[in-house]
């Protein structure tokens, strides 16, 4: 039976709701978390929108659009903006979903939303497309904001999208606060500066901006200001006040997962064949994974699916590491190259060829006898240490679940492996890294763009990268731990955590 995306992650909050029923603590703080799961059943929001668009050649179509705001217990909803023609409402509820799960999980004080426009920007011209994207700004201007609701990139969007957007956003709210603004801007900061959100301790980096002397002028400055409305969008190029590492943040932010989870695993105490038996902690076999980690004297291979901007900048980054990238894929298929993918060469062959075919890079050159073309399927089921799925939703399933030959799955993509497959990859021995912990290197990064738009400042990128690794490891040790409190696995470490930060704050 076929799960929706919505009914997938309600299937993963039921999972960890059956761990804590039975956890060790006290009634009063089970009900606390058992309340806290009723509350995340369901978003506080559900915004459906109509955009009506002239298009070039003057005739109006209308499209459908949906922003969904799931819980705003720790901050602002966060999430992206995704543009397709199979967008739904029940996939953005679940990415939006997902999103509350993941900047819990970062420790971000953030809550999770998502939203969409069904269409295919394929079709469209690049005056359409901005007509479009400003449509969608000016329907729901009045549910967004820098305290409110910070939409970001997602699928087919991008800086240049998230540019005219926040340009948008900021005439829509110069024009709503017209009588204040022809007054003076400072007015208008003083009275849009502090609603509660902001002034909460979930931001004591903002709390006391007001008080300071960058806060005195941000206030006092129109160009502060502007500063200030600008982050209600992350994921603007650097000169409309985007952040520096920004664009590989994804998968910079995964590589620190990886080599925190992987630290954390192979630091495990051998067990014996006796111990083995007994009923212990288990994250899939971790201890086993650790053992393995501690015997093995080679470079772990990886295999990756998925080459755009979140697989590239993976592989690169492992590569970098020292990790062979044996393999990698895209919509069209992929590549296998058994002495590692040169990712900078791979990715020129793609770029000029149109696709991956043929791609065999490995060195400093790329020969047809390097490597061999495969499938999507045959990827997945490699024998790798290390599996990456960075595309689609839902390519791990009962149907290959049991074929799958890593030890470690890293989640890069959203949802990649289902309720069932996870079961399986569980009883097989396999540790899964979840998604709401793998990939939450992107929405981490957005998270400082809105800091530095917030306070007026710009980091470098060596800070911002310094930063997401301090952000991930600390991520990556919580999630470990929890799982460990709890015997579970770490997706439901995952869960147990975001619940009970997301409890905390209500």
């Amino acid at each position: 039976m076929n799960h929706s995306p919505y009914e997938n992650a309600m299937r993963q909050l039921a999972s960890a709701q059956k761990i804590l029923e039975s956890g060790d603590m006290s009634q009063g703080s089970r009900k606390s978390l058992l309340q806290e799961i009723e509350r995340l059943r369901l978003p506080n929001r559900m915004i459906n929108v109509s955009l009506p668009i002239t298009m070039d050649d003057g005739t109006l179509k209308i499209f459908e659009g949906y922003r969904v705001q799931y819980n705003n217990a720790r901050g602002p909803y966060k999430g992206g903006i995704r543009v397709h023609p199979d967008v739904s409402l029940d996939e953005v509820k679940a990415l939006s979903f997902w999103m509350t799960i993941k900047c819990a999980v970062a420790g971000l004080p953030m809550g999770g939303g998502k939203g969409g426009i069904i269409v295919d920007p394929k079709t469209f011209s690049n005056k359409e497309l901005e007509r479009l994207s400003r449509a969608y700004v000016r329907a729901l201007a009045d549910c967004i904001g820098p305290n409110k609701d910070v939409p970001a990139p997602d699928v087919n969007t991008n800086g240049t999208i998230m540019g005219w957007m926040a340009d948008e956003y900021v005439k829509a709210v110069s024009y709503q606060s017209s009588a204040v603004s022809k007054k003076s801007p400072a007015l208008v900061a003083n009275k849009d500066f502090d609603p509660p959100s902001v002034s909460s301790s979930h931001i004591p980096s903002v709390r006391s901006l007001r008080e300071s002397e960058a806060g005195q002028n941000f206030v006092r400055s129109p160009q502060a200001y502007l500063s200030y409305l600008s982050a209600t969008f992350t994921g603007k190029k650097i000169e409309d006040g985007g952040s520096e590492g920004r664009e590989e943040a994804t998968g910079l932010g995964g590589l620190y997962v990886l080599q925190a989870m992987l630290a954390k695993l192979k630091s495990q105490i051998p067990m014996t064949n006796t111990q083995r038996g007994k009923k212990s902690f288990k994250i899939s076999s971790a201890l086993e994974i650790g053992n393995w980690l501690l015997d093995i004297r080679r470079p772990l291979t990886v295999a990756v699916q998925g080459f755009g901007n979140v697989g590239y900048n993976m592989v690169k980054f492992l590569v970098e590491q020292g990790f062979i990238v044996v393999a990698v894929s895209d919509s069209q298929g992929g590549i296998y190259v058994p002495e590692g993918v040169n990712p900078m060469l791979t990715m020129e062959c793609k770029k000029k060829n149109g696709y991956l075919a043929g791609c065999y890079c490995s060195g400093s050159v790329c020969d047809l006898k390097k490597g061999r073309p495969i499938t999507n399927d045959e990827l997945l089921e490699l024998p790798v240490d290390i599996l990456i799925p960075s595309a689609l939703e839902g390519v791990l399933t009962t149907k290959n679940a049991g074929r799958v030959k890593a030890k470690v799955i890293l989640e890069m993509a959203n949802g990649p492996t289902t309720p069932e497959a996870d079961a399986i990859l569980f009883k097989n021995g396999i540790t899964v890294i979840p998604d709401v912990l793998s990939n939450s290197g992107g929405v981490t990064v957005s998270t400082f763009e809105w800091e530095q738009n917030l306070k007026g400042e710009h980091w470098t990128k060596d800070v911002v990268n310094m930063k997401l690794k301090k952000t991930m490891q600390k991520a990556s040790d919580a999630v470990y731990d929890t799982a460990k409190k709890y015997k579970t696995t770490l997706r439901n470490g995952a869960f147990i955590l975001a619940i009970e930060r997301i409890a905390e704050e209500v």
